[in-house]
């Protein structure tokens, strides 16, 4: 397997696994993540929506056909997570040490590289 091909493959999985293992937080109404849509005037729809959002990315990141779609949805949710936390919620929201934030900058960062080299994958630059 060639090292770009890999970088993505573990891209990928990364993305996936750190937007997964958040919905427990988020479809468990989980304090600290009602505490926060709550912060942002978005609790319960804005939670439950970016949870369903944070889903249907991690499962189309890891399908090989719709892996550009997957990254799409993923930056777009985790530039939000960025802004919020940049403008609202702060870096170290709830004395987390800027866990919440890094991990959204991890997924940015892993779904602009998936975006990178998938790129051709999407229909209408494929053409």
């Amino acid at each position: 397997m060639k090292v770009k091909a890999w970088i993505t493959s573990l891209a990928q999985w990364v993305a996936a696994i750190i937007m997964l293992q958040t919905l427990y937080f988020k479809f468990g109404a989980h304090e600290d993540s009602v505490f926060l849509f709550t912060q942002l005037g978005q609790e319960p729809y804005g939670r439950i929506g970016v949870g369903v959002g944070e889903l249907i990315a991690s499962v189309l990141i890891l399908v090989p056909r719709t892996v550009w779609l997957g990254a799409i949805l993923a930056i777009g949710l985790m530039a939000g997570a960025i802004y919020f936390h940049a403008t609202v919620l702060g870096i170290n929201f709830r004395n987390d040490g800027g866990q919440l934030f890094a991990m959204a900058c991890i997924v940015l960062a892993c779904g602009l590289w998936i975006l990178s080299q998938k790129y051709r994958q999407i229909p209408l630059l494929s053409r």
